[in-house]
């Protein structure tokens, strides 16, 4: 419409006009709330895009991912150089092969005849001798053992004494305690599948047995290490710092969850259906314990009024997280900080020496001014009309644990029987992955019980310097090793 026919309009027919201007305003309303609610799911989508690239970007360098998880990628390590030489330091004692003064077989090689003039050398003594000795095991070969019970009539009185058979001997032929470790051994220890442990018997030792029968061994030890794991808890609850963890694991087909508390000389498994503390309350390990537990930050464990220590690893792995998202450079001076204070704290475990009060303080100082850069760099989320409290995002979650928490962070550095980390459960519960990975998930719940009790037992008997095969011997011996006797 042009201007000339708009002025016309407006002086011959007003009504219409304002019709028009009044259609107009409601158009222009509905627009501007278009914009309006647009905006809003732009804000939406882009939030959604940031947390889906924050996800794609997670690893188990930047996060609590597992390793298993990643794909192939150049990790970039948190550790400083040492600035020493790869392979074994002066001082490191080495396993080199060495000739033995006592070997079981010699044998002396010595020529016939001159290689000169065809004379014969029988009887003629060596002028020198050169030795060399070779390693080796001979060819695997079952022993069989009869056992002869006699019964003897007492010229006397005419009495019949018959002999006992050993205590270990119930049966017409059985399988031995040797041969039975070692299929727990394999099971338990190695985490070779029942079939295989059947196979490799068989190709070894040219013996058939059944799954069944590795599955006798194995409860066998079982049920005699009752008393041990006993014990193991006991010790447990009397440490005065313990490391805990959980790890999922299936078991018949669904997800249960195994939890690891231990120390650098105990450990003890135990699976429940749930995570928390529904399930540290039913092992009755943490409930009444009054030391100090380092975790990974799993709120379940600040429901026991013991002290705690939090695991630095997994925090330098978030603060990473969030510099890879953000560029924000106060989570990379938290990290190098955490990374100078354990520096200082190697140190002078060696003098040894606790860090001063000047020093602690001044650590303390660039710890907290730390996290209020941090609190700067991520103001408080704007309220939105939905239900509940707005989320503050992985940057204030993280700075808020830093801040209410700092004694735990900083844990290590007041008390040196506490570790940086908790490498020591995450250790102790990397086989149960590779358990796995290898043979699968628990098809029985006993199964998954077997596998518990025996694998703490031969992890705290080779924390305490005794071989896995060795302690499962001794318990179908009826004397298993026992921590602390």
């Amino acid at each position: 419409m042009k201007k000339e026919q708009f002025i016309e309009l407006c002086k011959t027919d007003p009504e219409e006009v304002f019709k028009l201007f009044c259609i107009m305003g409601e158009t222009i309303t509905t627009l501007q709330a278009q914009v309006v609610a647009l905006n809003e799911q732009v804000d939406s989508l882009k939030a959604e895009v940031k947390e889906l690239k924050a996800r794609l970007g997670q690893n188990s360098k930047n996060s609590n991912k597992p390793p298993s998880s990643d794909e192939f990628f150049k990790p970039k390590s948190t550790r400083k150089k040492s600035g020493k030489k790869t392979g074994g330091q002066k001082g490191h004692p080495g396993h080199t092969l060495k000739m033995s003064d006592n070997p079981d077989r010699v044998i002396v090689h010595r020529e016939s005849t001159c290689s000169g003039c065809g004379r014969s050398l029988a009887g003629q003594p060596a002028r020198s001798k050169e030795r060399r000795q070779s390693f080796d095991v001979p060819i695997p070969k079952a022993e069989i053992t009869e056992h002869i019970s006699e019964t003897i009539c007492c010229s006397g009185c005419g009495k019949l004494n018959k002999a006992e058979f050993p205590s270990e001997i119930t049966q017409p032929v059985q399988y031995g305690p040797g041969l039975l470790a070692q299929l727990v051994y394999l099971s338990q220890y190695q985490l070779i599948p029942y079939n295989r442990v059947v196979e490799f018997i068989h190709d070894i030792y040219g013996l058939s047995l059944s799954e069944a029968t590795v599955y006798n061994a194995i409860k066998t030890v079982y049920d005699s290490l009752e008393p041990v794991e006993e014990v193991i808890v006991k010790q447990l609850k009397a440490s005065p710092v313990l490391n805990a963890d959980e790890t999922g694991m299936r078991v018949e087909n669904k997800r249960q969850w195994v939890h690891v508390a231990s120390t650098d000389a105990l450990t003890h498994y135990m699976w429940h259906s749930k995570r928390g503390s529904k399930a540290t309350d039913a092992i009755g390990i943490l409930p009444n314990y009054d030391g100090i537990i380092i975790h990974d930050y799993w709120k379940s464990y600040y429901q026991y009024s013991c002290a705690h220590s939090l695991c630095n690893v997994h925090n330098i792995r978030e603060l990473t997280g969030i510099f890879e998202l953000t560029k924000q450079q106060w989570a990379q001076d938290m990290i190098d900080l955490l990374l100078e204070i354990k520096e200082n704290v190697d140190e002078l475990k060696q003098k040894p020496r606790m860090l001063n009060t000047e020093e602690k303080d001044s650590f303390k100082k660039r710890y907290d001014h730390i996290v209020a850069t941090g609190y700067l760099a991520n103001p408080p989320p704007q309220p939105v009309k939905k239900r509940g409290r707005p989320k503050q995002g992985k940057a204030r979650n993280m700075l808020k644990r830093l801040s209410e928490h700092r004694h735990e962070v900083l844990a290590f550095m007041e008390d040196y029987r506490i570790d940086f980390d908790n490498n020591q459960a995450e250790r102790d519960l990397r086989m149960i992955k590779v358990k796995q990975k290898i043979s699968g998930v628990f098809r029985s719940a006993k199964g998954a019980d077997m596998f518990c009790r025996i694998r703490g037992y031969i992890s705290t008997a080779r924390k305490n310097s005794v071989s896995a095969f060795s302690a499962i011997t001794d318990a179908f011996h009826g004397k298993p090793y026992i921590p602390g006797f």
